[in-house]
This record gives structure tokens, C-alpha cells and sequence, in this order.
């Protein structure tokens, strides 16, 4: 703490002898950035999550294939694949034995198994890594509401488990929650958060959504189909199936999207079920979900900051923190919101929490102040010529002075566009200036702000400044009609 103390007075010595150039800003930041950290109690500082892992985490390849896959290919066509159909029946009936989904052979499913098996190998040993750091926090989840724990593999049909996914049509996160879905069930959207992005949030939020629609329909292929059609739509392919109740049955009648959802969802059941069989070879998770934690901040902090404090690679915070778009953290007295940090990371931020903002209040002194007025400053109207020059219209003259095109007309009391050249033209402005000095000017004769009273008139506001028509007010003012409102401020040409 000693040297920290140091380190401050220099700083103030170094501001005092020198001017702010931007070289020294940044050294001195660099300073006192390390003079905080060297006072950090020294957890294990290791990264969790290495490059490489952190690539496989935010891929958005995969996403997009399987997006591509569910919307684009035909399920309905023959697919050729070393998979024998009785093998793959007796498969898919123990699948069924062990499952409340209804899982039963048909030819359409039989050709997206074949597909994947054949195209995204890759794939999905990578997505079964993944799915090593989410599945844990999925089932546990599911597992609270009752919902099949079958149901986690839906969020690789949905996302691909890539926290930030967003579809075409701008559904987002692990379980691509639309907007209205997702403030349905009270997931945040502002200018600095999303929570469809965030991943503890979001399947909280999903498995009330799924447990909603089991309420409705009683089974789950159904529940799969109005989760991703919605329920109105489901609804709508029963009635014209004849009220069937069997999703193989309904789905001729529903979204093409949809037809090949649930198919593409029992697929991936299948593979991850079987993937030894197939000589899948996952690679393995560093960690999983459960090995990071969150703590609740108490100022705005930004992940750069986070990043520079406690040597976590910006991309790993990100990742992990994917529900703030702007890449800052908030604060907000009535409303929490939390940093997630692998544990470790973790432990360093709480045991030097003081000193990390400390570190954010010395970058505030860096900001750029604004300079508000004061309450008693007085908005004074001052008048200019502009001598009119060969070749200048009135928009070149009003956009140089900013003001408008009506503006210059009334002012001039100019009925047209025509304006010639060596006449002079008046041009009204504001200027915001202290009480003091407006009463000085004001005793030289200089333009002043009248604010307009209830029961004012123009006629009677001309007649408190002697020798001032109300002609003369509308024309300072750029009024057309005697139309005013109190709170009005009008300039007076004194």
C-alpha cells in the first residue's frame, strides 16, 4: 500500500510540473495501473480458458451449418450412409424405452441421422465439448421444472450452444428467445443488456416457456414443433391433420422450418447418444459452468478494465459476460448486475475489490468534464449582417450561419428566393451569458430574451420595449402568425 501511496504523489507531483500530453496519460495510467496490481493479494492467477478452447466456444461456423441444415436441406430425400434401417430401428426403440419423447422410425429421420452422420462429424465433437460446459447448468435447470433432461440437446438444434447466436429473423442466445418471448418472461432488453444472451438467465426461461407449452399440448415432439412455430401454428396443423395429436402425422402441415426441426433435434438425441458406435471422438472441456462464478458490481466498469486489473484476456470476458452488448458493465441502484470470472479470476476481483475501483475512480480524472451553465445565466439574442456576395443563395447563407431558409425570409421580410448581391441581410442568434454581464450589455441597449407570460400578447409585449412593434418581434423570431405560448422565449431587438 506503501508504494501505492508513492506512486499518487509522484503523480500529482508530475501534473503539477507538466501539461496532460497524451504520452504522459497513458504512461501515468500504465503506473498506476501497476502499482494497483502489485498490492493485489495473489490468488492462482492461471487462465481458465485457454486461446484455443475459447475459439471452440464462440465458433459461429457451426451455427450457422446447423441453421442452414434445418432450414434449407430436404429431409425428405434419400440419403446413402454405411447405417443399416434395422440397425437404426432397434437403435431408435431403445431410444424410445428410455425417453417420454416419442421417438419412433420414420424414413425422414432416418435421412437426417445419415445426413449428419455423413457432413458434420467434426462438427459435433466439437459441440459435444461444449456441450461439457453447459450441460451440467442445463440439466440442473431442467431437472427444477420437471422438463426432460433430453430437452438440453435443443439448444444445440437452436444455437449450436453459441451464447451470442442471433438468427435471420433476430431470435437470440443459446435458446433464441424472440423479443416479445423473451420480455414474456422477464428477460431485460436495453441499451446496455440483453439477457436473452445470458446463459443462466435464458434457461431459466426456457424451461418455463417449455413447461408452458406441455401444459397445453401433453406431449413433447409437440412441445419441440410450438417452440419453435409457435403454439398458434401447431395448433392450426392439428386441425388440418384431422386433429391428430401424433407430430409425424401434423407435420406435412407445418412450417418447412419446422417439419425438419424436431427430425434435426431426434438426430442429434441419436448421435450424442451413439456416438462411439459412430467413432465420434469429443474433445475435452477445461472446465464447465459451474467452475465460474458471478459477483455483483458496484460501479460502471468496462471489460477492458477488468481485462487490464486482473489479466483476463478481453475475449474470455466477453464470452463469458455475453449479456452486455457495449462491453460495460452498468450499475444501477435498483437493479443488480453481476461480472462472471472463472473462480480463481474471481476470488482475485473480491479480495481487491476496493482497489479496482480505485483504479476506476483515478481514470474518471482523465474524462473530459462538462461544462453545464449556471442557473442564472440569461439567454441573450444578438443581431448580424451578412453582406450578400455574388453568387450566394439563401441556403448557402442560412447553412453557414445555421439556421433555416424560413428563418432568413421572415427575418427580411423577404417574400421569395431572390436576394442580390452588396445588400445586407439580418441573422438573429442565442448565446447563453452570466446574470453579470447580461445586465451590463443590457444597459449598453443590446438584444435581450423576453419569456412569454400567461395573457401575453405580441401587442403587448412590443409595448413594455419602447419603440418595438409587434411587427418587429415576429419578424426577430421568425413568427408568421401572432400565435404564442407562455414559457415562449422570444429575442428582443433593443
Amino acid at each position: 500500500m506503501r508504494f501505492t501511496v508513492v506512486v499518487l504523489l509522484l503523480t500529482c507531483s508530475f501534473f503539477a510540473q507538466e501539461p496532460r500530453k497524451e504520452m504522459d496519460v497513458a504512461v501515468l495510467k500504465t503506473v498506476y495501473l501497476d502499482s494497483i496490481k502489485a498490492t493485489f493479494t495473489n490468488h492462482n492467477t492461471s487462465n481458465c480458458i485457454d486461446e484455443r478452447w475459447l475459439a471452440e466456444l464462440s465458433n459461429e461456423e457451426i451455427f450457422e451449418n446447423m441453421y442452414s441444415d434445418i432450414t434449407e436441406i430436404d429431409m425428405d430425400s434419400l440419403v446413402t450412409f454405411d447405417l443399416s434401417t434395422e440397425l437404426l430401428k432397434k437403435r431408435l426403440k431403445k431410444l424410445d424405452s428410455k425417453s417420454p419423447f416419442n421417438i419412433e422410425y420414420n424414413p425422414a429421420l432416418e435421412n437426417v441421422i445419415k445426413t449428419f452422420l455423413k457432413k458434420r462429424q467434426g462438427a459435433y465433437e466439437r459441440l459435444m465439448a461444449i456441450s461439457e460446459y453447459y450441460f451440467p447448468m442445463f440439466e440442473e435447470h431442467l431437472a427444477k421444472y420437471d422438463v426432460p433432461l433430453e430437452i438440453k440437446y435443443l439448444a444445440i438444434v437452436e444455437s449450436a450452444l453459441n451464447p451470442r447466436a442471433k438468427s435471420r429473423v433476430g431470435a437470440s442466445g443459446l435458446w433464441q428467445f424472440m423479443y416479445p418471448t423473451g420480455k414474456q418472461f422477464d428477460l431485460e432488453v436495453n441499451s446496455f443488456v440483453d439477457e436473452r444472451y445470458d446463459p443462466l438467465k435464458a434457461t431459466e426461461a426456457a424451461c418455463q416457456y417449455l413447461s408452458s407449452l406441455y401444459r397445453i399440448f401433453g406431449d413433447w415432439s409437440m412441445v419441440l414443433a410450438s417452440y419453435n412455430a409457435g403454439p398458434g401454428n401447431v395448433s392450426k396443423a392439428i386441425r388440418r391433420s384431422g386433429g391428430s395429436q401424433n407430430y409425424w402425422n401434423i407435420r406435412k402441415n407445418l412450417p418447412r422450418e419446422t417439419a425438419n426441426y424436431v427430425p434435426a433435434f431426434l438426430a442429434t438425441m441419436y448421435i450424442y447418444e451413439y456416438h462411439k458406435e459412430h467413432k465420434f471422438v469429443p474433445k475435452k472441456a477445461p472446465l464447465t459452468y459451474f467452475e465460474t462464478d458471478t459477483v455483483m458490481v458496484k460501479r460502471r466498469i468496462s471489460f477492458e478494465q477488468v481485462s487490464e486489473l486482473l489479466d483476463v484476456p478481453f475475449e474470455q470476458i466477453v464470452f463469458l459476460n455475453p449479456i452486455y452488448k457495449l462491453d460495460i458493465i452498468p450499475y444501477q441502484e435498483d437493479k443488480a448486475h453481476y461480472l462472471r470470472l472463472p473462480k480463481n479470476k474471481l476470488g482475485l476481483f473480491v479480495s481487491n475489490e476496493d482497489k479496482v475501483y480505485a483504479y476506476i475512480d483515478f481514470l474518471e480524472t482523465f474524462k473530459e468534464k462538462t461544462i453545464l451553465p449556471d442557473a442564472n445565466d440569461v439567454l441573450v439574442s444578438r443581431t448580424k449582417y451578412h453582406k450578400i456576395r455574388r453568387g450566394e443563395s439563401l441556403g448557402l447563407i442560412a447553412d453557414k450561419y445555421n439556421v433555416t431558409i424560413s428563418q432568413l425570409k421572415n427575418w427580411n421580410n423577404l417574400r421569395g428566393n431572390s436576394i442580390q448581391a452588396g445588400k445586407s441581410l439580418k441573422i438573429f442568434s442565442s448565446e447563453r451569458v452570466t446574470s453579470k454581464s447580461y445586465t451590463s450589455s443590457s444597459n449598453n441597449g443590446s438584444n435581450q430574451v423576453y419569456k412569454v407570460k400567461k395573457g401575453d400578447s405580441l401587442y403587448s409585449i412590443a409595448k413594455k420595449f419602447p419603440g418595438i412593434s409587434a411587427d418587429d418581434i415576429k419578424k426577430w423570431n421568425g413568427i408568421s402568425s401572432n400565435n404564442i405560448k407562455p414559457g415562449m422565449k422570444l429575442n428582443i431587438n433593443g
